[in-house]
């Protein structure tokens, strides 16, 4: 997927090679991303699919640094105390954060069906929908219902997930529509969590939803370069590094 970023297209000899795999491995590979709409196949390798301001498809992405998004979600569970109201927001990373806090006693308002899903069985979580439209592949809720759902509320804590996060561009997002509601659960809550592997900080989306000065902790991996760490903690920004 980091060849597909920046490249349009890659080969299945270049690929073995450079991650010490069988050419065989790759093409069940390229053949998975090509059935998911990521790719397209051609002879010796495949031609990139996805455009400059758009997010590989969920299920691409939810099998991308799978431990990191479990430990991160596991320190952002740790962050919240037992009886906060909590609005978590869509993305893979968010929901490693809901299966760490299913056995919490917490209010929750998922922005996405994922979670939704995952939480329904929580047996101390009053869980909260909602309203709106759900978008299609990525099933997060959208729109002006969705918005106003979150202005009527209050929340202790905002978990927000990002496409991109940097020190130049803030918090940024491809989806605009996901741009509203994430600035939206921003403005409801008392403190702003970001749950984001290492990896979105070389990443800036199409749509900015703040600037990291807005932010009160952002807990990552230890891959975070250290110029983006040094920036965010310049600017009040608590960094935790999962580890």
């Amino acid at each position: 997927m980091n060849a597909l970023r920046t490249n349009d297209s890659v080969s299945v000899a270049e690929l073995a090679a450079e991650h010490g795999v069988s050419e065989m491995t790759i093409r069940r590979d390229l053949d998975e991303l090509a059935q998911q709409g990521v790719v397209r196949r051609v002879r010796g390798g495949a031609l990139s699919l996805l455009l400059r301001g758009e997010e590989p498809p969920f299920g691409v992405r939810e099998r991308e640094a799978v431990e990191a998004k479990q430990r991160i979600g596991a320190e952002v569970a740790a962050l919240i105390a037992d009886g906060e109201a909590v609005v978590l927001d869509g993305g893979t990373t968010a929901l490693e954060v809901a299966r760490a806090l299913h056995d919490r006693r917490l209010t929750v308002l998922p922005l996405a069906l994922q979670p939704v899903s995952l939480l329904a069985s929580a047996p101390r979580v009053r869980l909260v929908l909602p309203g709106g439209e759900v978008r299609q592949g990525e099933l997060n809720f959208m729109g002006p219902l969705t918005e106003n759902s979150l202005k009527a509320l209050r929340f202790d804590t905002a978990v927000i997930g990002c496409c991109g996060l940097s020190a130049e561009h803030g918090l940024t997002a491809h989806d605009l529509p996901e741009v509203a509601v994430k600035q939206a659960a921003i403005a409801s809550a008392r403190r702003v969590i970001v749950a984001c592997d290492s990896g979105k900080f070389t990443r800036t989306a199409f749509g900015a939803v703040c600037p990291i000065s807005r932010l009160d902790v952002v807990v990552t991996d230890s891959g975070i370069p250290g110029e983006e760490r040094d920036a965010l903690m310049a600017a009040g920004v608590t960094v935790r590094e999962a580890g």
